[in-house]
């Protein structure tokens, strides 16, 4: 008996589909189940596909496509439809896709195979139905849209491996799952679930050649379904009792493609049978070429946290042996964005005379060139600093080096070769003594936390960036650093980033340094120790925590930047990282500064050190007293001397009863005397300022020059007990007639002036009228 005789008996029919030539060749039985006259034929592709339904002829390309990607059979139920569009049966076609590839390089298929009719269940019968419907469609579209985002969300392996254990697949979720990655010759587990600790022992290091299915998907490139144990044991009897011990029925082995390259294989197993139809086997592979890219991503990221953490790492130096009497803490956090590096760097360097140094600085922008300058110039100021140079040589050396290395690296029109600046600040420190001298090249000013928590920008005298012009040179600012108070240095992304100004983002940090002071007595031992370390934490975590999305700048982007902070503490009462009883805690709070001829503007400077001095003062009138007062006796010195003004404030007492003493000192031997100014005088008031604003005042001779000196007694703001007192407008004119004027005019808007010109006329109380071309007065105020 002929086969197709035998195929014609169990309503079985042959089909070969060329789909180069577009025709279908059917043999009598393919053709009477086609629904055409039952003779052999070869008809054009249109005609063929008429007499399927149209939802089944949507999904043969997708079977098609699947089985040659897996080489396996091509496999559908299709109904056939006749002139009229009712349905005369449905048939299972399975077929063998063949590739042929024309000389052209074109890639076309013919699929040969057999289409058998197949008995459709009648309504109450118990028959399985595996029709695949809309809403399992819909569910499978669902759950590949979830797990794609879901993958490509995924950061690391570890994240990928997380997210793969959390699929659930529609209508067959696998309970236990594998990553099978490649190391040379032999096959890894890169993760597994639904295992238990050491199952992943015998397959470990397992060579390609062994006879295992994950083996030979990674040898093959093409999938491997076992519906059934017996399935299994047939296929690889070698390594049938790794398996059976987990008691799984079938499993499914997929090949994890990346651009044409097998990485490793992905295993599902379930305790429950899976014929593995082609809709399932469909959204295996999909996840598995979704798993593959992700795990693909995941490695690539990884590599690159990887080396520039080491690149960083490298970069960054280690703080060093501890200082006796110091405490340092530093974090470096680089930009959010990119590889990840920047040019944001802090040193700590042991000078020759016993003394050390602490560095910050940034380098212009956070890619890998501003890393690379970044150590380059890293090294060059600890080298000039290692050789002895004081603070100020140091950076005059470092600019000549960063201009020299900038403008030698090639093209400046290249964007890679373009010249970059750096910003510095060099503070050199004698940890026995407190003493800094702080060189600093366009970089944000220190900040100093005092030991009652009160914390100040500490101005000093700085110069251009580094690189910008080569020979420049960088004055140096000296103060002390008193037992119990902490230094911070930082670069300006601590500040800005965010959507931070400088203004904004200095009020943040001050909020921080302030509020942590709580608490500083009570600390003791390893807690004293690790105080430094947390504080560092909370700075970082203000600007890149959660809580930075609540507290965002006035500007509109959030300003991403690489972050580098230093904090220095000397050890005292109150400071919260040790004690240090042979340096008992100064009393309440402290602050000095020097404003010299040639810096006029400067006396802005110690308006705003008063007023961050007495920022939490009770009474805001005193503040105001003091901040004119203060602004008298600098510009005084600068209109009346030669000489630079020594300006030292000091608070002492407790909250609400606190004293403050203001001295101004200067190299002038004339003394200060009362006057008689006219009404039109443009000076001469200084001394009626004096004894009506101030609680006492005085005079100090020196031996060389004299210091100038007042005291207020903090007081809080009088209740008078009447509702409509109000005793603030009359104020202004109360003290108007003392000094002989009509109108002090500007004295309210004191403290919205930010800036002075080469004389200073802030205090319209007693400065020259500089419309009027007449020569300051000779005689002190």
């Amino acid at each position: 008996m002929r086969t197709e005789d035998v195929l014609a008996a169990v309503a079985t029919g042959l089909w070969r589909w060329d789909n180069a030539s577009g025709t279908v060749s059917l043999d009598s039985e393919a053709a009477r189940l086609l629904g055409l006259p039952a003779e052999p034929a070869v008809l054009p592709e249109v005609a063929v596909r008429s007499r399927f339904h149209p939802v089944d002829w949507n999904e043969i390309n997708g079977i098609v496509t699947l089985a040659v990607a897996e080489g396996t059979l091509a496999e559908a139920r299709l109904r056939i439809m006749d002139e009229d569009g009712r349905v005369l049966r449905t048939v299972r076609s399975r077929s063998k896709p063949v590739e042929n590839r024309s000389a052209t390089g074109r890639v076309d298929y013919e699929l040969i195979g057999t289409i058998q009719e197949i008995a459709e269940p009648q309504p109450g019968t118990t028959a399985a139905h595996t029709t695949v419907t809309g809403d399992w469609r819909r569910s499978r579209e669902a759950f590949l849209l979830d797990a794609g985002r879901a993958l490509a969300e995924a950061r690391s392996t570890s994240e990928v491996l997380r997210v793969a254990a959390s699929l659930s697949m529609p209508g067959f979720s696998p309970d236990g799952l594998a990553v099978f990655g490649v190391d040379g010759e032999r096959l890894s587990i890169i993760g597994h679930h639904g295992h238990g600790p050491g199952d992943e022992g015998p397959f470990t290091d397992m060579r390609l050649d062994t006879d295992y299915p994950a083996a030979e998907v990674v040898r093959t490139g093409r999938a491997i379904y076992l519906p059934s144990p017996g399935d299994y044991k047939r296929r690889f009897p070698a390594t049938w009792p790794l398996a059976q011990r987990f008691g799984r029925i079938s499993w499914a082995f997929l090949p994890l493609i990346v651009a044409g390259r097998t990485m490793g294989a992905w295993m599902a197993a379930f305790k429950h049978p899976v014929s593995f139809s082609p809709d399932e086997r469909s959204v295996l592979t999909t996840v598995a070429r979704m798993l593959a890219q992700a795990l693909q991503r995941a490695g690539v990221a990884e590599s690159e946290r990887e080396l520039t953490t080491g690149l960083q790492r490298s970069m960054m130096p280690t703080l060093g042996p501890e200082i006796p009497g110091m405490r340092i803490a530093a974090r470096y956090v680089p930009t959010g964005g990119g590889l990840q590096v920047g040019g944001d760097w802090y040193d700590v360097i042991p000078l020759p005379s016993g003394r050390f140094a602490l560095v910050i600085g940034d380098v212009q922008g956070h890619d890998v060139r501003a890393a690379g300058l970044m150590g380059q110039l890293r090294i060059a100021v600890r080298a000039y600093a290692s050789e002895g140079h004081r603070p100020d040589a140091v950076l005059s050396r470092a600019s000549r080096f960063l201009a020299g290395l900038c403008s030698a690296q090639g093209d400046p029109d290249s964007d890679f070769h373009s010249p970059r600046f750096a910003t510095c600040l060099y503070a050199e420190c004698d940890p026995q003594t407190g003493r800094l001298e702080v060189a600093r090249a366009g970089h944000p000013e220190p900040a100093i936390r005092m030991t009652d928590g009160t914390v100040m920008m500490r101005p000093t005298s700085g110069g251009l960036p580094l690189g910008i012009v080569p020979d420049t040179d960088y004055p140096t600012t000296r103060f002390t650093l008193e037992p119990g108070e902490t230094m911070m240095l930082c670069t300006d992304g601590l500040i800005e980033t965010g959507g931070h100004d400088l203004d904004t983002g200095w009020a943040r940090l001050r909020a921080i340094l302030e509020s942590d002071l709580h608490g500083a007595d009570e600390r003791q031992g390893h807690e004293a120790r690790a105080h430094l370390e947390k504080l560092a934490d909370l700075l970082v975590q203000a600007v890149h925590g959660p809580s930075s999305h609540h507290t965002t700048g006035p500007l509109a982007d959030r300003r991403e930047d690489d972050i580098a902070v230093v904090l220095l503490c000397r050890e005292g009462g109150r400071c919260g990282c040790g004690t240090d009883t042979a340096h008992p805690a100064r009393p309440g709070r402290r602050t000095m500064l020097t404003v010299a001829q040639a810096e006029p503007e400067r006396v802005t400077g110690a308006r705003q050190q008063i007023k961050e001095l007495l920022h939490d003062w009770a009474d805001p009138e005193q503040v105001d007293s003091a901040v004119l007062m203060v602004s008298e006796m600098v510009t005084n010195v600068l209109m009346h001397t030669d000489g630079d003004a020594l300006l030292v404030a000091e608070a002492v007492g407790e909250p609400g009863t606190r004293r403050l003493r203001v001295e101004v000192a200067d190299a002038s031997d004339e003394l200060p005397h009362k006057r008689q100014p006219g009404e039109m005088a443009s000076s001469g008031r200084g001394v009626l300022l004096m004894e009506m604003l101030a609680d006492s005042w005085g005079v100090d001779p020196r031996g060389e020059g004299k210091s100038i000196w007042f005291e207020l007694h903090e007081l809080s703001k009088p209740d008078s007990g009447l509702p409509d007192a109000d005793p603030a407008p009359d104020a202004a004119p109360d003290l108007a007639a003392a000094l002989g004027l009509d109108d002090l005019g500007g004295l309210d808007d004191l403290d919205e002036v930010d800036h002075v010109d080469a004389v200073d006329l802030l205090d319209e109380v007693d400065l020259l009228d500089a419309d009027s071309g007449r020569d300051p007065d000779p005689e002190p105020s």
